[in-house]
């Protein structure tokens, strides 16, 4: 208790405790002093006393009386007089916790930096105005696009447009998506670009800065220090971050007057944030256009099955290029198919698993002057092994682990990584074959090959921790993994081989050929367009249905067929899908006490897919293994499924039930 006098008016404050449990996820009543009366407004931070100990609140109303019988307590003081979580963010946070199932407190730390004393000294009052100078923005890249133009004017009007963008061939998609957010900002609404990573940070704001002045571009990354991180939420919140571009947790920036939200390559798993409730950008900013009634951009090379369903639901339109504009800048892309026979027809070819078509491309691009790109799935050396002639998965014949060849090189034998036992004589147990070939070979392992099989020509790679940025236009070659392409200076690639492309198309993964296709036309927009000799080799089978929509460059029929066989399979987004990890007996309480909505279905319980951990300890004995149940709900009642799942969360919990359980709703990977 404190001797200071209540409030004279509106004495009760609600709060909201920030204690990261399910069943304490409600608002309790405190009293404010007089003294910090003025402060203590919805959206500050405050320190209250909670069950004998001080924990961090943030404040949500205050009112002249409490419903609560008993005696109240008076909060212990504000932290700040910053309201942090302006009224629009606890909107925001209070539907996300009740669509993934989720804590509201622990949607509260991702969204608002930690304090730093010293940042609430920087000045952040300054209009945008005064930090720098406004160039004219050129907007006619938007007229590329079908419709495109009636957008930009919807955005600058103020009317309310909604647009999934397929970015054309060889466009940077910096340039339009600056050039509209700088135009938004000098007539004086918010813009909000969120990317999945700093590379994609640095390009964006490098192309801003082309239209204002460096201080009017305001980032928001993981790697920016925690007084930087809050100073410049600060002026975001404060109006003088007007322009704000940042990755994943900028999706909750407040930025004042939001009129336009950008999301760019929303199927990137960069996006999704690895700890509990798992919220994906894109449903933060979803979210936030329908509240805020911005307008919102989701952008990329292709377009994922979430956003096709937006588009066919009416929610969003289409901005794409139309047919004559793809073919008068896309390259010529062909596929040719990995087989045996075409590696046999040429021995230079046969050295680096090209087939002869792939390696001709190549060869006659670097003899007229321009660089060749190769795409490979992964870095690093060969990870696996499989038959060279049915490519079922080389196992070991004691521990049934996965075989491969050590950094050693091709002479290495195959090796166990699992037991370690070498196995110099393996047979195929399918169709009898002595022969393996590798499953992904990598940077490394094919940039040889490559140097084997162009000795006159530089290699150069790129992935991992060592991106190159840019490469000149000069004959060269190289070797990058998805994502890590460097563009070429003043100009494009010559050619590009799609290498391994079985491999990406193999994974079993709901998302597969999703991902695939979004990665090969990423590589495909760097080349030069077919008019100038550009061209593309994929390293496929023709017939393969996502390999004729890449020749065609057909972006929104491969979404339309790819959204269409989840819903023929009852897969995401056509359905709401949960997934819930727990020791085996656990998870059979979790579900005995659940509630769960009428229509919903559960599949389970299964063991967790291959590499996946549940945090946590229990009695494996007592309790049992981690096992997985999945709920699957129709997409009608957008958070009943996540309204029932939390409530049997803070029941578990107040039956003070400790063992690990994690509850994530539409996960990017179900497993």
């Amino acid at each position: 208790m404190t001797d200071s006098p209540g409030a004279a008016s509106q004495p009760v404050v609600r709060v909201l405790p920030l204690l990261g449990l399910a069943h304490l996820d409600r608002e309790f009543d405190y009293l404010v002093t007089e003294a910090d009366s003025r402060a203590a407004q919805p959206g500050v931070r405050a320190r209250v006393r909670f069950a004998g100990r001080l924990v961090d609140a943030i404040i949500t109303e205050r009112r002249a009386e409490s419903e609560h019988e008993g005696e109240l307590r008076f909060i212990e003081r504000i932290i700040s007089d910053e309201v942090v979580a302006p009224a629009e963010l606890r909107s925001l946070i209070d539907a996300l916790s009740a669509r993934y199932a989720g804590v509201r407190s622990d949607i509260y730390r991702a969204a608002i930096p930690a304090r730093y004393a010293k940042a609430e000294e920087t000045d952040t009052t300054t209009d945008w105005e005064e930090l720098g100078e406004v160039g004219e923005p050129d907007l006619s890249a938007w007229s590329t696009y079908e419709h495109g133009q009636s957008f930009v004017d919807a955005v600058l009007e103020g009317r309310i447009a909604r647009a999934a963008w397929q970015i054309a061939p060889g466009e940077k998609w910096t340039d339009p998506v600056s050039a509209l957010a700088a135009k938004v900002a000098a007539s004086g609404g918010g813009v909000l670009i969120v990317v999945p990573d700093q590379r994609d940070v640095d390009a964006c704001e490098a192309a801003l800065r082309e239209y204002v002045g460096a201080r009017q571009v305001t980032t928001l990354t993981a790697s920016q220090g925690p007084q930087a991180r809050y100073s410049r939420y600060l002026s975001i919140l404060h109006g003088q971050g007007r322009l704000v571009v940042g990755t994943r947790s900028a999706a909750f920036a407040p930025v004042k007057d939001l009129r336009l939200i950008v999301l760019m390559h929303d199927g990137d798993d960069s996006l999704v944030d690895p700890r509990a409730p798992y919220v994906h950008a894109r449903e933060v900013l979803t979210t936030r256009a329908a509240q805020q009634k911005a307008c919102l951009v989701i952008g990329g090379h292709s377009r994922t099955a979430e956003s096709q369903l937006l588009v066919s639901t009416g929610w969003m339109q289409e901005l794409v290029a139309p047919r004559s504009t793809l073919r008068t800048r896309s390259p010529l892309i062909h596929a040719a198919g990995d087989s045996d026979f075409a590696l046999e027809r040429d021995p230079r070819a046969r050295q680096a698993r090209l087939p002869s078509v792939a390696f001709a491309a190549a060869a006659k691009t670097l003899e007229r002057g321009a660089p060749v790109l190769f795409q490979v799935p992964r870095t690093g050396y060969v990870q696996s092994l499989a038959c060279g002639a049915c490519r079922t998965p080389a196992r070991c014949r004691w521990c049934s682990g996965p075989l491969s060849l050590p950094s050693g090189g091709p002479a290495a034998a195959p090796t166990c990584r699992w037991c370690g036992r070498m196995d110099t004589a393996h047979v195929c147990p399918v169709c009898g074959s002595r022969r393996l070939r590798a499953v992904v070979l990598g940077t490394e392992r094919t940039a040889e090959e490559l140097g084997r099989a162009f000795p006159k020509t530089r290699v150069r790679s790129s992935w991992g921790e060592k991106i190159i940025a840019e490469v000149p236009r000069t004959p060269m070659i190289v070797v990058a993994t998805p994502g890590a392409e460097p563009r070429v200076a003043d100009g494009g690639y010559g050619a590009a081989i799609l290498l391994d492309t079985w491999a990406l198309l193999g994974r079993p993964d709901l998302r597969a050929t999703e991902e695939t296709f979004e990665k090969w036309l990423a590589a495909c927009t760097l080349v030069d367009a077919a008019s100038d000799d550009g061209e593309v080799v994929v390293v496929a089978e023709p017939a393969l249905p996502v390999v004729q929509h890449l020749i065609r460059w057909d972006v929104p029929g491969h979404a339309a067929i790819e959204l269409a066989q989840r819903a023929e399979t009852r897969l995401p987004p056509a359905v709401h899908v949960a997934v819930v990890d727990a020791p085996r007996k656990a998870l059979e309480d979790f579900f005995a006490h659940a509630q769960l909505p009428p229509h919903a279905e559960t599949l389970g319980p299964v063991d967790l897919p291959p590499g996946v951990q549940l945090p946590g300890e229990w009695d494996e004995r007592e309790l049992g293994p981690a096992q997985r149940m999945m709920v699957r709900s129709p997409l009608s009642g957008r958070t009943e499924l996540g309204r029932a799942l939390r409530s049997a969360a803070s029941l578990r919990a107040a039956r003070k039930q400790d063992a690990p359980l994690r509850i994530q709703v539409d996960p990017v990977r179900i497993g």
